[in-house]
């Protein structure tokens, strides 16, 4: 197969072509918004630093339980009330902003709180769905999906600097149509596929795998095969690889609390910052034979793709320590991109493929953990630059990639324990 970057959009079937398109576009418009919540609170509504990270922490606690609730109700509501609900009501709370934005700090705050909650909810369930849906391709279609959604992050960043120079209120009213949209979407989409899969087929095969389809991406609801607590005691699947996945957006968090300030401060326009995501984004895209090298070479494995990804955020850290300019910024995100490159799609494929059944539960259960990462790193990380600015910041963030390493490796040596132990 080629490693071509291109091959994202190429020798696959239109459905999946048509679900890669559809999840860039929803990436798009929240990529209006996102970059930008820091510089919201802080310049156009007055509020200080440590108070536009409890803004961004709220919302990452609604993350947090979204993903949990995702991951556990996919089952007992069934993928598509799971999936169209959620984004529907996102939507709507995206375009309320309009309005709680400015009227009340603290109706504003709730909202956000819930945008993360219902937004979030989705996340399991669309990880799932591809897992379930296209078993087979699904490490080579988790990149695809991967790099499409980051294609859409740096068309939507750079719009996003834009169009918050002309007014906030646009990058809300787009972020809602995105979500609005990508809900329509499922709901054909998901209507259609359930035709598809209860159609005639002819061999026994077919059949066999029609009903493993039916099973696993239920359009109503059903209960789970085991007990929360059975699920939960499976610490070795899931744990360490969620809490180095926590420690890499704790340390991440140095853009948006950091990087996004320091470069304001320098006077700066406020494009110059999304000018770096849509470097992100970019690279995402263009970066992919490297990262197909590295998969091919020094991480084969799922386990020392995690272990890399944390290496290489920490490098990004130690150069920015070193080059703290707009030149050492770019580098930076370069290298940090790789890391995140890796560390993105390898995630979901381990639970999918190590989970079984349960992987919607453990998806929700990771993804909820890692939240904690964005959640509390704005807020800590926006201290850290109240007290002692960028150079404060990029410390901490280089201490916090260490900690995600030494996650990550003991999540490799487990893996490697139970292995052992399934072939005595």
């Amino acid at each position: 197969m080629s490693h071509s970057t291109w091959n994202i959009f190429r020798s696959r079937t239109k459905e999946m072509n048509v679900f890669i398109w559809a999840s860039m576009i929803n990436s798009a418009g929240a990529a209006l918004m996102w970059p930008l919540t820091t510089i919201f609170v802080h310049q156009q509504l007055g509020r200080s630093l440590s108070e536009a990270g409890f803004v961004i922490m709220i919302q990452m606690m609604g993350g947090v339980l979204g993903q949990f609730a995702g991951g556990s109700l996919y089952y007992r509501l069934g993928v598509r009330k799971l999936l169209i609900g959620a984004l529907a009501i996102t939507a709507v709370l995206q375009a309320s902003l309009v309005v709680t934005a400015y009227t009340s700090w603290w109706g504003y705050i709730v909202t956000m709180g819930l945008i993360g909650f219902t937004n979030n909810m989705s996340q399991p369930a669309i990880q799932s769905f591809i897992g379930f849906r296209w078993a087979d391709q699904r490490d080579d279609l988790f990149n695809a999906v991967y790099v499409a959604n980051n294609i859409g992050v740096a068309l939507g960043t750079a719009l996003s600097g834009v169009l918050a120079d002309i007014s906030f209120n646009l990058t809300f009213l787009l972020n809602a149509g995105t979500s609005g949209a990508f809900s329509i979407f499922f709901y054909y989409y998901l209507r259609q596929m359930k035709d598809s899969m209860g159609a005639v087929v002819q061999t026994k095969e077919e059949s066999a795998a029609a009903r493993e389809q039916q099973e696993h991406i239920p359009t109503r609801g059903a209960l789970p095969t085991l007990t929360l607590w059975d699920q939960l005691r499976q610490v070795r699947l899931y744990l360490f690889l969620s809490i180095g996945a926590m420690f890499i957006w704790l340390a991440n968090s140095m853009w948006g609390a950091g990087v996004a300030p320091h470069i304001t401060d320098q006077g700066m326009q406020m494009k110059m910052y999304s000018w770096l995501w849509t470097l992100n984004g970019i690279f995402i895209f263009l970066g992919q034979p490297i990262t197909e090298w590295m998969k091919r070479t020094i991480s084969k494995q799922a386990t020392s793709q995690l272990s890399w990804s944390a290496l290489l955020y920490g490098a990004a850290y130690v150069w920015i320590f070193f080059m703290p300019n707009y030149a050492g910024f770019m580098v930076a995100m370069i290298i940090a991109t790789l890391g995140e490159m890796l560390v993105s799609p390898a995630v979901p494929a381990f639970l999918a493929a190590h989970t079984g059944r349960q992987a919607p539960f453990y998806m929700g259960v990771a993804g909820g953990i890692s939240s904690v990462g964005r959640m509390m790193g704005p807020f800590f990380l926006g201290m850290a630059y109240d007290i002692g600015g960028l150079h404060s910041v990029v410390k901490m963030s280089i201490i916090i990639s260490i900690a995600a390493v030494a996650s990550f490796l003991l999540h490799s040596y487990l893996q490697k324990n139970m292995k052992m132990e399934k072939t005595t």
